[in-house]
């Protein structure tokens, strides 16, 4: 697939997050932008992540995800998008992406390999994706995937709480 002008600064925003970041690490082979959505792997290399995944739970929470979370990092990315897209278009204060975003702790090398496989091939299978208008079927590489987060998230829900990243 190749990136029109958008997808670029999809892309150069992407693998900037490492300048500012030292604790996150990105890999090519592990992202990808689709006409409607990316796929992309973080890997947190330090404390900063594994313990501050998530916004603090308290009585006052601070506003916004805590710094260094997945949510810190996906926000401020797409913020990025989002501002650069529209000084291009002319278009200030106009949504770019959904609201939200899927993320999931990858805990096994099995798991590891099929999401970076399914990412590395997704483009070859745009034809069959949920979100594309013109989809000609279903993609048994996307359920097969979705099949084993389950599976992990049933596995792990049965054992002691372990600390991880997106």
């Amino acid at each position: 697939m190749r990136l029109n002008e958008y997808g670029e600064i999809v892309r150069a925003e992407w693998f900037k997050t490492v300048q500012l970041r030292p604790y996150v690490v990105l890999h090519e082979d592990e992202f990808v932008v689709m006409p409607n959505h990316i796929h992309g792997m973080i890997w947190i290399v330090d404390d900063v992540g594994a313990t501050r995944r998530v916004a603090p739970t308290k009585t006052n929470p601070p506003a916004g995800p805590a710094p260094g979370s997945i949510g810190a990092i996906v926000g401020a990315f797409k913020s990025a998008v989002t501002r650069r897209i529209n000084q291009r278009r002319g278009t200030p204060g106009v949504r770019v992406w959904q609201r939200n975003y899927y993320e999931h702790i990858i805990r096994h090398e099995r798991a590891l390999n099929a999401i970076r496989r399914y990412i590395a091939e997704n483009p070859l299978r745009w034809h069959l994706d949920r979100y594309n208008p013109h989809a000609t079927g279903t993609d048994p590489q996307a359920q097969e995937i979705w099949q084993m987060m389950k599976e992990n998230a049933r596995t792990v829900g049965r054992r002691a709480p372990t600390g991880g990243q997106s």
